[in-house]
């Protein structure tokens, strides 16, 4: 009888791309002092002639606060984010985390002039609303979706309202539409090709 022997594949290419980038910008932030993070892994108000702003309206989802910020965000990206990338493909993973960062990048820039947003949180919002549409079929919206919408939503916006903590609450309901909206797109792309 044959042992079998077992590979480590690197079976989502989006996703650890991500938590690889990620990791990244968080070792060059702490070894910079947080001067990278500044630079380029951070959204704020900056001039439009600065060609580092429109770096920054995506790159602000690289960079974090510190090891917990980048573990929190980082574990559920990389527990949601395969599953999705098997189903939807890597080329819309993708589209989902840039178009999550630019909508966020650029509510912040627009909104919060004086408050400097990073970190993959609107990502990980926008995969958990994503993830709720997995089982979805034409003609009808998931039970899940209604649930987690309510829920995750529901909790940021309490949170926005009623708790003083440095979460950017917007952030992460932006997120939640912009998977919220890419997951009903995606499922009616599908139907739409039968």
């Amino acid at each position: 009888m044959r042992e079998q022997k077992f590979k480590v594949s690197f079976n989502s290419p989006v996703i650890l791309g991500f938590a690889l980038i990620c990791l990244a910008a968080l070792i060059l932030g702490t070894m910079t002092r947080g001067r990278t993070d500044v630079m380029f892994f951070s959204v704020y108000r900056s001039s439009l002639l600065n060609p580092l702003t429109y770096i920054r309206f995506i790159g602000h989802i690289f960079g974090h606060a510190g090891w917990e910020h980048f573990l929190g965000n980082i574990m559920l990206i990389l527990v949601v984010g395969p599953l999705l990338e098997e189903k939807y493909g890597s080329s819309n993973m993708l589209f989902v985390i840039l178009a999550t960062a630019l909508v966020t990048g650029i509510v912040n820039f627009a909104l919060f002039p004086h408050v400097r947003l990073l970190g993959a949180s609107g990502v990980v919002f926008a995969l958990i609303l994503l993830s709720s549409f997995t089982s979805m079929k034409e003609g009808s919206i998931p039970l899940t979706f209604i649930l987690v919408a309510v829920l995750y939503i529901g909790q940021q916006v309490y949170e926005g309202i009623f708790v003083n903590n440095n979460v950017s609450n917007l952030t992460h309901i932006l997120g939640g539409l912009v998977g919220a909206g890419l997951g009903y797109a995606l499922n009616k792309n599908k139907w739409n090709n039968y």
